[in-house]
């Protein structure tokens, strides 16, 4: 393929948004109230609309007869480009907002670069989807604040919640050689910028939700390389069903 480099960075763009929308798909219907369940619903149909536009680009680079289905549903676990963050499941109400905050955190910024990439399909995508992502932000940092400085218990739990992913945090900032060229070519984003960005975000609304930025070290994961957690099969297996059992099927 002539733009190998360019595919790999599409998956990358659109596996974090799929993964991250298939898990907020899993909470339709769970959500604490009406009015947060459909956020969190329309949030999952947001990410996935970008997914659509990722990998129907990434289709058209791939020929063969790749498609935006084929490439969101017929590739193996190893071939999935998503950081481990968004694997993470959905432990409880505190789990899934802190998991949505630390990504909206990285996505405003990493669009806000994209939207200037010399690639024009790429930055026409990151143009219409950049208003999205910072309604995301601005509701997963108002349940930040509202759990952390809420009850004794949401604010444990938040806590906890952070505790668990915020090492996960850091894949999302380590640049790959696949990033790294991208971003030499002028397609892709800095990722020293994105990070500088990102994590003034968080320690702003840490300090409204009188949280704490947990201590620990980064957790060496390879997402980006394809090698996932537990979980992801999981994953895998529910948004893969009705492909695999039922291929090429037309409703």
């Amino acid at each position: 393929m002539k733009d190998q480099s360019l595919y790999e960075y599409l998956l990358m763009l659109g596996d974090n948004s799929m993964i991250l929308g298939h898990r907020l798909s899993e909470l339709c219907g769970h959500g604490p109230s009406l009015e947060t369940d459909i956020a969190l619903t329309n949030i999952s149909l947001d990410l996935f609309g970008q997914v659509r536009s990722y990998f129907q680009y990434a289709a058209e680079l791939k020929g063969d007869e790749a498609t935006e289905d084929s490439i969101a549903f017929l590739r193996f676990d190893r071939d999935y480009r998503n950081s481990i963050i968004v694997e993470q499941p959905n432990t409880d109400f505190a789990h899934v907002i802190v998991r949505q905050f630390l990504f909206d955190s990285y996505h405003v910024p990493l669009l806000e670069q994209l939207m200037h990439s010399e690639d024009e399909t790429i930055a026409a995508i990151a143009a219409k989807s950049i208003k999205e992502a910072k309604y995301h932000l601005r509701f997963s940092s108002e349940w930040m604040k509202r759990l952390g400085d809420g009850t004794e218990e949401s604010h444990q739990r938040t806590q906890a919640a952070l505790n668990h992913l915020y090492p996960y945090l850091h894949e999302l900032y380590h640049e790959s050689p696949i990033e790294k060229e991208m971003k030499e070519q002028g397609i892709g984003a800095d990722l020293s910028v994105v990070k500088d960005h990102s994590l003034a975000t968080i320690n702003e609304v840490i300090a409204e939700a009188t949280l704490s930025i947990p201590e620990s070290e980064p957790r060496m994961v390879r997402g980006k390389q394809g090698i996932h957690s537990e979980h992801m099969g999981f994953i895998l297996s529910d948004l893969q069903f009705m492909q695999r059992a039922y291929p090429n099927m037309q409703w």
